[in-house]
């Protein structure tokens, strides 16, 4: 399949189902796009479906079956809106506009991460997925601790290769990757913490067993 040219061609390509609820138009979605008035399709639509597909079966329906509504908050990024993105960024930092919201890092490193359809510097393909969880949402607007949500993933969704929990509606970026990956958790403190804070990964004594009893009352997959 080649990249859209036509209303048509975008619309078959929009039709595309990766998985029993989940059709690739909604991970074409894009903020930043829609209000710069840029294009977000992917330069190699096979490969970005692929990517879609495999999100789409291991993250987001295991999560669905578990959790009911998953929204899809940021999906794909085509290479150009996502350098768009990381050069607003850097502008608007510059300029000490903290609240910029424009939080893309550069396309060598969204290779394979936010762009689908883009391989990283070692060959392998991948994807992140921007979600949020909105049974969990009452839950987290009393305690801002994400914690639970990411120690039910790290039990329940073997096909995750890393995530990073923000304070905004606990939403998370999850990753699909086929290549070597840790599993890492990490919990952004928003704007002015400094770092984020990595809680486990496949190398910490902590990730190994079942950690039930930070997720009470969490369904089961």
């Amino acid at each position: 399949m080649p990249k859209p040219t036509s209303v048509a061609e975008l619309t078959k390509l929009g039709r595309e189902r990766l998985s029993d609820h989940v059709f690739m138009r909604e991970m074409l979605y894009s903020e930043v796009a829609n209000f710069h008035g840029l294009s977000n399709l992917p330069e190699d639509p096979e490969l970005a479906l692929h990517v879609g597909r495999k999100i789409a079966t291991e993250i987001i329906e295991p999560l669905k079956s578990a959790f009911g509504h998953v929204a899809i908050r940021s999906a794909y990024r085509s290479p150009s809106v996502n350098q768009f993105c990381h050069d607003r960024h850097k502008e608007l930092m510059a300029g000490g506009d903290q609240d910029g919201a424009y939080y893309c890092s550069d396309n060598t490193y969204s290779a394979s991460r936010h762009i689908w359809d883009l391989r990283d510097a070692d060959g392998f393909c991948g994807g992140t997925v921007s979600l949020v969880i909105p049974w969990y949402l009452e839950q987290y607007e009393k305690t801002n601790d994400a914690h639970p949500l990411a120690w039910w993933i790290r039990d329940n969704l073997p096909g995750y290769a890393e995530a990073i929990f923000f304070p905004w509606l606990c939403a998370f970026n999850i990753r699909w990757y086929e290549g070597p990956n840790s599993k890492a958790l990490y919990i952004d403190g928003g704007p002015g913490a400094g770092h984020d804070e990595q809680f486990t990964d496949a190398t910490m004594d902590n990730f190994a067993g079942v950690h039930s009893d930070q997720y009470p009352g969490f369904p089961k997959p």
